[in-house]
């Protein structure tokens, strides 16, 4: 369900099913002259989409205003936001807080952009772990007071029998390391092209190949989107896998 379309009676079901709550999380970045400048974030909405079809799913609007960066190309007339880390940090610790204090466990924010080394993090996807962190602790330190972890309420904590805090925000890429070597992970390329063939055939347009100077597009006209359906389906397997209830 979308979030901005529920009613109270639905949120309250919502929280007592522990549906998870999903935030789709990217950025307005050039992809080339053949590709919509939002294809990082369209690839996740467009997914759920398609999981909401199979399971009881919360999905917020989606916040496009990530750290795109001006790595691949300047702003000027290519399209690119760049809004840095430290301002969105802030802005997604009082997003999960307040998802927290409405009354939701089990919350992720899915990216696509710059996740290739996701372990190590960029930019983008490091502010929304940190703030999810520092909402959790600072809701339970509301609901619970200081020194809430080393009450004897939490002596279970490391036999792993109690519930775990910190699991009610999570941070996942879009496309997990599993799909290393099976699905071409790039930039524009014929990995990318072939997803929104595939999810949003309109945010591409085949005729501007050709107007395409970056290396990272040499692979595009080669895109299809029967391999998209092939990146979606190992999509749709690790969504499965990811937001339980």
């Amino acid at each position: 369900m979308r979030y901005e379309l529920m009613l109270p009676h639905q949120i309250r079901s919502a929280i007592a099913g522990n549906w998870p709550v999903v935030l789709p999380l990217g950025v307005l970045e050039y992809h080339g002259e053949h590709m919509a400048v939002g294809m990082d974030t369209l690839a996740v909405v467009k997914t759920l989409e398609l999981f909401e079809k199979e399971a009881d799913l919360v999905i917020l609007p989606p916040f496009y205003y990530g750290a795109a960066s001006y790595a691949v190309a300047p702003p000027e007339g290519s399209g690119s936001v760049q809004v840095g880390g430290n301002a969105l940090a802030p802005f997604a610790e009082e997003l999960f807080y307040s998802l927290l204090r409405i009354g939701f466990r089990n919350v992720h924010a899915i990216i696509h952009h710059q996740t290739e080394n996701f372990a190590a993090g960029m930019p983008t996807d490091l502010a929304f772990k940190t703030a999810g962190r520092q909402a959790i602790f600072r809701f339970l330190e509301k609901q619970r007071g200081e020194g809430w972890w080393g009450s004897e309420a939490m002596a279970d904590y490391y036999a792993g029998q109690g519930a775990n805090f910190f699991n009610w925000v999570q941070v996942h890429p879009l496309m997990p390391a599993t799909m290393n070597g099976k699905y071409p992970f790039d930039h524009a390329g014929i990995g990318e092209t072939s997803l929104m063939l595939a999810l949003c055939p309109e945010a591409v347009d085949a005729a501007r190949f050709a107007d395409n100077t970056g290396w990272y597009t040499a692979s595009a006209p080669d895109a299809s989107a029967e391999m998209g359906q092939e990146g979606v389906a190992m999509i749709l397997h690790h969504l499965r896998a990811i937001l339980s209830t």
